[in-house]
């Protein structure tokens, strides 16, 4: 773990006014709770989490100019989505360099998509303190532009499906689920319509010539509602 963290340190290739940030931001939960007295990264987790969804909102809006909001909105949450998260931490190391405890190491923790996109979130908030937004942009932008190439590059056709379960999924570990509410027409011009539910509440309602048409579409809605409650 030790070389872990020092070929972390390389790469994010700062010079740490205050160094103890980052070790905090890579000290998971359970690690902290086998010494105590050591603060865990949620602190800072929870501030990168917000310094990371301004500068990418900042860069989208300036990089696409010809985006509505609701297509901005949804680029954005795929962007900074688990997967896309983990995905980056891993190019960085951060696994290796993290803090972690016995048990929460020995069941794979240091390649967990959850743990690893926390990590960043809290690594990104530590730069924002130590170094200042400027330069906390600059990292995250740096790692993540290739992230909205790929984005922009596999969903010509937005997935709105995998959008919401991802959106879901960040905030708990439950999933949504799918139900064709009505079938009308003749076989040679069916008409479906899908509902989406979650815990119990319908989010969402869409139409469409095939049944995963529809639920397509039950997904757009339910993405857009969430998103304008602010969930």
């Amino acid at each position: 773990m030790d070389d872990g963290y020092k070929a972390l340190v390389e790469r994010i290739g700062v010079n740490w006014k205050d160094e103890t940030l980052l070790r905090q931001a890579l000290t998971h939960g359970s690690y902290a709770y086998e010494h105590p007295g050591v603060e865990s990264n949620q602190r800072l987790e929870f501030l990168g989490d917000a310094v990371l969804e301004l500068v990418v909102s900042d860069y989208l809006y300036r990089t696409f100019p010809e985006k509505a909001e609701g297509e901005l909105t949804r680029l954005r949450a795929a962007v900074v989505c688990e997967a896309s998260l983990a995905r980056t931490a891993r190019k960085l190391g951060i696994g290796q360099a993290l803090f972690i405890g016995r048990g929460e190491a020995q069941s794979g923790g240091r390649e967990r998509p959850s743990i690893l996109a926390d990590a960043f979130e809290a690594v990104l908030g530590a730069l924002y303190l130590d170094q200042g937004l400027e330069a906390a942009a600059k990292f995250a932008l740096l790692r993540l532009e290739p992230e909205v190439a790929k984005i922009l590059e596999d969903r010509q056709e937005w997935d709105y499906k995998t959008e919401l379960q991802e959106f879901i999924q960040r905030r708990s570990p439950e999933n949504v689920s799918y139900a064709i509410l009505k079938e009308e027409g003749p076989d040679h011009a069916k008409r479906f319509t899908a509902g989406v539910f979650y815990r119990g509440r319908c989010l969402g309602r869409g139409e469409g010539r095939s049944k995963k048409e529809a639920e397509q579409q039950a997904a757009r809605e339910a993405l857009e509602r969430l998103l304008k409650e602010g969930r």
